[in-house]
């Protein structure tokens, strides 16, 4: 059966459906069919320009029947590309035409490599955890989605916090009036949650970030949690303010007062491929063009052994200090005497003894008659 890849573009940019059309030419030319979306194919062709022969999505083929699905744009391309194929394991391969393009393998210079790498079957799956998100308003529910950066409750008035009770393992946490909270995975680590202060999660890591926005708290620091945990958030109704809540930035929904948001990890993930084992922190300097100057890197395995010999003990020294032959030698249990003390002129004892007092109180050194 002939293999059929799926080109999805950001038709708003006129880059975008030039990257579309080259893709489509190139696979075209290798053997393989090219696959557009009608509203996709119908933008490239109002441009004028020719198209290479192509297949239309659920007229000519069925999703199920797509290898793979090769995005140009952005995060939100890619993004918008995962709510198509959510009912499907088909994976995403973005080339990235936005800013940052955290989602995406290559960059708009490496296009024709990318094709290439399709062509081959040079590319390998990644699985990304994806949250389950169930509102509920008034004990009935309202909606069941999902999300594989965030779900993100925000205020719905912009003079007006809402106030939030957060919820971890189904115990109340802390309660306070905010702008919002971010609910995100470790791919949306460096999203929303990351301009909001959350942690950099690395995406093998399983774990659920919860991000306070704004609260006026004194806990209001980020949360990671377990992955078999479930994350609650309710508006409470002692104010009027009302919410609202955003999925992945696509999918949104009104909170009133009552509304209680639960998010839980989804048993079914968004498989993005990868043409390269780049480190995750290879993406990092290389998406947020981090300063590296001075880094020296690792050190040889074979010297290793010899780098980490024993350190000599550093012995501490002591230093004698002589005493004075004419200063009273002090004896354990004994007062310091005080030398400018005196009585009627007569110095007190120096030896550090007190002397004896006879019966009626006295010190035995007689009175002043």
């Amino acid at each position: 059966m002939t293999r059929k890849i799926l080109v999805m573009t950001h038709t708003g940019r006129p880059e975008a459906k030039d990257a579309a059309r080259q893709s489509c030419e190139q696979i075209s030319a290798a053997g393989l069919v090219p696959v557009l979306s009608r509203p996709d194919l119908e933008a490239l062709r109002a441009d004028g320009f020719s198209l290479a022969p192509v297949e239309i999505l659920e007229e000519d083929v069925a999703l199920r029947e797509i290898e793979i699905v090769m995005v140009l744009g952005g995060d939100g391309s890619i993004l918008r590309a995962a709510e198509l194929v959510r009912g499907v394991d088909t994976p995403l391969l973005g080339v990235n035409l936005g800013h940052v393009g955290f989602l995406a393998e290559s960059e708009r210079s490496g296009l024709s490599e990318t094709v290439e790498a399709i062509v081959d079957g040079r590319y390998t799956v990644e699985r990304r955890m994806a949250l389950d998100v169930t509102v509920w308003v008034h004990r009935r529910k309202v909606l069941h989605t999902w999300a594989l950066n965030e779900a993100s409750v925000e205020k719905g008035d912009r003079e007006k916090m809402i106030e939030v009770v957060t919820e971890v393992d189904r115990r109340p946490l802390s309660t306070f009036g905010c702008d919002g909270v971010v609910m995100a995975t470790p791919t949306g680590s460096t999203a929303y949650a990351f301009s909001a202060g959350g942690p950099v999660v690395w995406p093998e890591v399983e774990a659920l970030l919860m991000v306070p926005l704004s609260a006026h708290a004194l806990f209001s620091r980020p949360l990671v949690i377990s992955p078999r945990s479930m994350m609650a958030v309710e508006v409470l109704t002692r104010t009027d303010a009302r919410g609202v809540l955003w999925c992945d930035g696509r999918r949104t929904v009104e909170l009133p007062p009552g509304s209680r948001i639960e998010v839980r990890r989804s048993e079914k993930s968004v498989n993005l491929a990868r043409m390269h084992a780049t480190p995750f922190s290879e993406r990092l300097v290389k998406k947020f063009e981090l300063p590296i100057a001075g880094w020296r890197g690792p050190m040889p395995g074979e010297q290793v052994e010899t780098m980490t010999t024993a350190l000599p003990l550093v012995q501490p020294t002591t230093k004698v200090v002589s005493q004075d032959e004419h200063q009273p030698k002090l004896t354990v249990g004994r007062e310091i005497p005080h030398h400018g003390d005196t009585h009627h002129g007569d110095p007190r004892p120096t030896d550090g003894m007190r002397p004896p007092r006879d019966a009626d109180g006295t010190s035995g050194r007689g009175t002043a008659s």
